[in-house]
């Protein structure tokens, strides 16, 4: 298993005593569409993890997490709007890295080096399952919505286009 996969499974097992089955793909999962491929679902029942830098008011430079259904388009109007900021944009790759911990197309939606705000797209609570980042762009871990979002210690809130 890839380094930061393992790590991935690692920090989940010591944060949240659960043990995740993370799976890894030669053909990378770095679209929601090639995950959904790779893994055999639908491209909605991909959770996608993305953070985003909030601009204006109080919340100038915060980062906030948004995991959406790979189906879905995150709306930065509405996040900005939920958030009371003026705007929102996609967070800067460097500002991923040092904050989150993660690299973008690996970015898990839990074990982030410090904790965000976050939001989970209601459309992945329709599934059984899910399936997430687990670190790499390569590396995913199937869990229930309902057990995401404890996890993530997330808002279900409709954020999308």
């Amino acid at each position: 298993m890839h380094e930061r996969a393992s790590e991935f499974a690692d920090r989940a097992r010591d944060r949240y005593g659960v043990d995740l089955d993370v799976s890894e793909f030669e053909s990378g999962t770095e679209t929601a569409a090639a995950a959904a491929e790779a893994i055999g679902c639908e491209t909605a029942a991909i959770a996608s993890t993305i953070v985003v830098a909030l601009a204006g008011s109080n919340r100038d430079g915060d980062l906030v997490a948004a995991i959406t259904s790979g189906a879905n388009r995150l709306d930065l109007d509405a996040v900005a709007n939920h958030y009371g900021a003026e705007t929102a944009s996609m967070a800067d790759p460097g500002d991923i890295r040092s904050v989150v911990g993660w690299s973008i197309g690996g970015v898990p939606p839990i074990c982030h080096d410090t904790a965000l705000p976050t939001t989970v797209d209601p459309t992945l609570t329709h599934y059984d399952v899910v399936h997430a980042a687990a670190g790499t762009p390569s590396a995913v871990f199937a869990v229930e919505p309902d057990r995401l979002v404890d996890l993530a210690d997330a808002d279900v809130v409709d954020l999308t286009e």
